[in-house]
């Protein structure tokens, strides 16, 4: 039977399942980043994905949730900004905010404490109504450094460039089938979809890395693991300092997005700052 670890945050907690010496592991694993995305999602119990969370794997079985996604998404677009978005967008959207903390919950661990969840379908669970995530890994890699190194439920890399890989397998082999099922309702390719995934993997560290003020590291550390070679992620970080023209950006630096958010349809009299329609 899974019980339940509380990490604390400013805002909540963080569920992560209780197992023979790993209970301290995930505690570890899970603490900065749960403070990290506190002003986002309520993390709390109960300690794995329940009945009625949204997870990888019901997002690829359930058409029907899909679309309730891409509703809700929509009319919380419409009573926003008075304006009735394209179902793509509205269908980027609801992506978004999935990708957004499943990329994070993976990401967050690997940038604060050098650790790799490995997150399976059923792995993290996100409850739309309430605001609440869970996250319940398979296990998780280290280096060899790590005190947990050698503990059950705990893989070891020898190096920071294996440990960076085993973060772009972890995301890909969560969010893959995910950025399939939704590629109709986007009306977008495997290429753009990719770019979407480079979006939020890069961007999920931009976020981590700027609320825990380690901004500078967060966009090297992105730019190491999303160079621009890596598929099946398309693209690359390409973080940038802000300079002449980035007058939105709002901390140390900036990019441009692989792919489209497509938002200037919504707000088309503001342009996101890493709008790619800002290079035209």
């Amino acid at each position: 039977m899974t019980t339940a670890v509380d990490v604390a945050s400013t805002t909540g907690t963080v569920a992560v399942p209780s197992a023979p010496a790993r209970v301290d592991v995930l505690r570890e694993t899970y603490e900065g980043t749960a403070a990290a995305l506190g002003s986002l999602v309520r993390l709390e119990v109960p300690a794995r994905a329940g009945a009625g969370q949204v997870t990888g794997a019901r997002l690829v079985k359930d058409p029907a949730l899909r679309e309730w996604l891409v509703d809700l998404a929509g009319r919380r677009i419409t009573e926003t900004h008075g304006v009735t978005p394209r179902r793509d967008v509205a269908a980027l959207e609801a992506l978004h905010q999935y990708a957004f903390l499943a990329t994070a919950a993976m990401s967050g661990p690997w940038f604060l404490t050098r650790r790799v969840p490995w997150l399976g379908p059923d792995g993290i669970g996100y409850d739309e109504t309430s605001g609440t995530l869970t996250v319940s890994p398979s296990y998780v890699t280290c280096l060899p450094g790590d005190p947990a190194a050698g503990l059950p439920g705990v893989r070891v890399v020898p190096d920071e460039e294996q440990l960076r890989a085993v973060l772009r397998a972890a995301v890909a082999h969560h969010l893959g089938p995910v950025l399939e099922e939704f590629r109709p309702l986007l009306r977008r390719g495997p290429r753009a979809v990719w770019g979407l995934a480079t979006d939020e993997l890069a961007e999920g560290i931009w976020y981590v890395g700027r609320v825990t003020g380690q901004e500078g590291r967060a966009v090297a550390a992105a730019g190491a693991l999303l160079p621009g070679s890596t598929p099946p992620f398309v693209g690359a970080a390409g973080f940038r300092p802000c300079g002449e023209g980035d007058e939105e950006a709002d901390g140390e630096a900036t990019r441009t997005r692989v792919n489209c958010c497509l938002w200037y349809t919504v707000t088309p009299q503001k342009l996101c700052g890493t709008c790619p329609r800002r290079s035209r």
